[in-house]
């Protein structure tokens, strides 16, 4: 081909609507609009499969097709020529494309009326111009390589996990002008997302939740794909990602125990790339906008860049942070000051902790803090090692993906936001030390 479905992506953003030539079997031709042309690879499309109409019914006789795309800066028109594969009705490819075709609707108030049905993968034949008068190119936001290569050198540092988060959400924001966006880490088996960073939001929402396959986020991580959406959309909001993360939750969690997601009221943009590992999920990069059509293809490429390097750093401390240390000498542990002493209250049908009357935290992270308290309470300990809370029975850490040291920066910011008498911090190579200033009284409630 002349010109390659690279060259062409900006037109396969949605923004404008495609038409699309098919014929018949007796060679009626026929044209109809396409909501969606969406790039594959550098060879193939795919479009969107909404109703049994004429065009579905001459492609399933006669493949080839002609489409029509048109770049919503410039106006240049492209003609691609087609040749039908396969469709496909469930997987990364069609849930992209589902989640998009979301987003369109609502920008063009067809909600309801787009359905995907599912995703039809074409061959590129050829591409080639439409001459006519189009408008210049639009001047580059910035150089994306130079923007992920700088962004990139926060994996250099050797710094730890919470560190390396923070630097990176930063990193997100002055070079590639991301200024909101979070991190999510995978719940081990529980199929669900807490957040552990975030940037650009009035509240941190550290701690919050939401299942896999729920919203942007969530169907990013279920499917283990990039999920972009360009204009806002009521079927991808935060408001139904949470409400049906609490409906899908085993333990029907508490009202009192959920914490906000952080998020724009007004999210326009979104771009969830999940993290990866030696094959294993960990979690999801997610970013947004208030601007329509403000993450492009060539964004979400820098982003899912990004999102694998920060899954092997992310697996790179995690066996640092699992390597035996010499033991160290307790650091002396000042008497905790007088007063009334703070109340923890622990649950154990679903390890959720409470500070006198305000929720703290649940599972994992509710356990570890049990067990640290408990320890304390019981033998003065305020040192612990990453290595006996992971052997640790109680604690009850899934087998594979702990996320360990995710679930410890939680904990240790969720007890910097809500409590001055506790507080944990590292103490050296997979060490934590638990600070108390004042009394405490551990009150357990069973199953």
């Amino acid at each position: 081909m002349s010109i390659s479905v690279d060259a062409i992506r900006d037109c396969l953003e949605g923004a404008l609507p495609a038409t699309i030539a098919t014929c018949a079997r007796d060679g009626t031709p026929n044209v109809s609009y396409v909501s969606q042309v969406n790039y594959v690879d550098s060879a193939h499309v795919a479009l969107t499969f909404q109703f049994f109409n004429k065009t579905r019914e001459n492609v399933l006789v006669n493949p080839r097709a002609a489409v029509l795309v048109i770049h919503p800066q410039t106006a240049a028109r492209y003609r691609l020529q087609l040749e039908y594969l396969r469709t496909e009705t469930e997987g990364p490819l069609f849930e992209s494309m589902k989640a998009k075709l979301a987003g369109i609707a609502s920008h063009t108030g067809m909600t309801g009326v787009f359905r995907l049905r599912g995703a039809d993968v074409y061959r590129v034949l050829d591409i080639a111009q439409i001459p006519g008068q189009q408008l210049p190119s639009p001047t580059p936001r910035r150089n994306l390589l130079a923007s992920l290569r700088a962004c990139t050198q926060v994996f250099t540092r050797g710094v730890d996990l919470e560190t390396l988060l923070e630097d990176l959400l930063a990193a997100l924001a002055e070079h590639l002008g991301v200024s909101h966006a979070m991190v999510l880490m995978l719940d081990g088996p529980g199929r669900r997302l807490f957040t552990v960073a975030s940037r650009g939001y009035p509240q941190s929402g550290v701690g919050s939740e939401i299942a896999l396959g729920c919203g942007v986020i969530g169907v990013a991580a279920e499917q283990r794909t990039p999920i972009r959406v360009s204009h806002m959309t009521a079927e991808y909001s935060y408001g139904r990602a949470i409400r049906e993360s609490t409906e899908r939750s085993a333990l029907g969690a508490r009202l009192e125990t959920a914490i906000p997601l952080p998020g724009l009221a007004d999210s326009r943009s979104q771009l969830a790339a999940p993290i990866v590992a030696g094959g294993t999920l960990l979690g999801v990069l997610y970013v947004e906008s208030p601007q329509d059509l403000r993450f492009s293809y060539d964004d979400e490429d820098a982003l899912v860049a990004v999102a694998a390097q920060l899954g092997s750093a992310i697996r790179a401390l995690q066996e640092v942070d699992s390597a035996p240390e010499p033991a160290a000498v307790p650091a002396p542990q000042p008497a905790p000051a007088g007063g009334t002493p703070v109340v923890v209250r622990h649950y154990a049908l679903d390890d959720s902790v409470f500070i006198g009357d305000d929720y703290l935290i649940k599972g994992v992270a509710g356990a570890i803090l049990r067990k640290l308290l408990a320890d304390y309470l019981r033998d003065g300990r305020t040192e612990f090692t990453n290595r006996e809370l992971r052997l640790d029975r109680r604690i009850r850490l899934p087998d594979l993906a702990d996320n360990l040291e995710a679930r410890l920066v939680l904990l240790q910011r969720r007890l910097a936001e809500r409590s001055r008498a506790l507080r944990l911090e590292k103490s050296g190579r997979g060490r934590i030390r638990l600070c108390v200033e004042r009394p405490v009284q551990l009150v357990e409630t069973p199953r």
